[in-house]
């Protein structure tokens, strides 16, 4: 892929020129196929298509930021908010040491891909982006322990105070597998059974990753909220708003 500057300023019109058409290039699939992927089994004629690949760094990254804010937007709408508190963060696809974040005080339902602040993770630095505003101190060191413990699997975080979320969350107690959504959480998540207050040290930040531990897909912060984590922007999301409810 081409190299690209990480400060590049992204434009209002986010659309990516030259899509297939939806039937270009896309296999059929019937009832007796043996082997299927994932995407063929739950489709019935056309395969839905799944993550796109990109000619370039420059489109990937505004793939991802437009997906970033339209994940915002669903926070937004599921009432995700409270106060300046919740964030998300993205790993840049060219740049593995560097990270997206939203900025602080603007909200969940008003944020554009442009608005996102670039920051490097081990060290905090703002690299590029939006840097009209700051980032969330204490989200940055929740996201970035996340992120340096585990660098493969997973490249978005989602962190959020929602109602149901905090109510569960005094317990201290796992969720319970009583349908076939939350089964997609089954020994797939964890519960941090201790609280620290609002996340002003490294230390705290570090507690919430080890709890996460090494295959979670998210995990309930005593008194506090919840935590997933995804391949994708989209996965992570998706996990938020299934945990919650």
């Amino acid at each position: 892929m081409a190299p690209s500057a990480t400060t590049q300023v992204l434009q209002h019109t986010l659309a990516l020129k030259g899509e297939k058409k939806p039937e270009d290039g896309i296999k059929k699939v019937t009832t007796e196929d043996e082997e299927q992927t994932p995407l063929e089994a739950i489709s019935h004629g056309m395969v839905m298509p799944g993550i796109p690949s990109f000619p370039s760094y420059v489109a990937e990254r505004r793939h991802i930021l437009t997906h970033m804010a339209a994940t915002f937007r669903f926070f937004a709408r599921s009432g995700f908010t409270e106060g300046q508190s919740g964030h998300i963060s993205v790993r840049d696809p060219e740049h593995p040491r560097l990270m997206w974040m939203n900025p602080l005080g603007r909200h969940f339902g008003m944020l554009t891909a442009g608005d996102m602040i670039c920051l490097d993770i081990e060290t905090g630095r703002v690299a590029g982006g939006n840097t009209l505003r700051p980032a969330n101190a204490a989200g940055y060191l929740i996201h970035s322990a996340v992120h340096k413990r585990r660098p493969d699997d997973i490249h978005a975080v989602c962190h959020a105070h929602s109602n149901a979320g905090r109510a569960w969350s005094v317990f201290a107690r796992p969720l319970e597998m009583l349908n076939q959504d939350v089964c997609n959480f089954y020994n797939a998540h964890a519960v941090y059974a201790r609280y620290g207050g609002i996340v002003f040290g490294a230390e705290e930040g570090e507690h919430i990753a080890a709890a996460l531990g090494a295959t979670n897909k998210g995990v309930i912060l005593m008194n506090h909220g919840l935590l997933t984590v995804g391949s994708t922007v989209d996965e992570a999301g998706f996990m938020f708003g299934l945990m919650d409810r």
